[in-house]
């Protein structure tokens, strides 16, 4: 992955010790003109240098995105 990464914030994930969700933008990510996306990472232990698991969200997607996951936290 290419492309420059700019952090929006870092959230404790509930449940762990030492657990982080970061969400990031990424400017270009697979490669020249490629669309940006938001990045949401979790990492389960203190200091990696990669998320465990990652999604990126083109910006055409995150209003939808948004709206499934506020569907999501009423049924939980």
């Amino acid at each position: 992955m290419s492309g420059t990464v700019t952090q929006v914030d870092e959230i404790t994930l509930s449940g762990t010790k030492d657990g982080k969700i970061s969400v990031t933008t990424i400017a270009e990510p697979y490669g020249t003109k490629s669309e940006s996306v938001a990045s949401i990472g979790i990492t389960l232990q203190a200091g990696a240098k990669e998320p465990d698991w990652k999604v990126h969200i083109p910006k055409a997607n995150i209003d939808a995105v948004i709206a499934a996951l506020q569907e999501a936290k009423k049924n939980l």
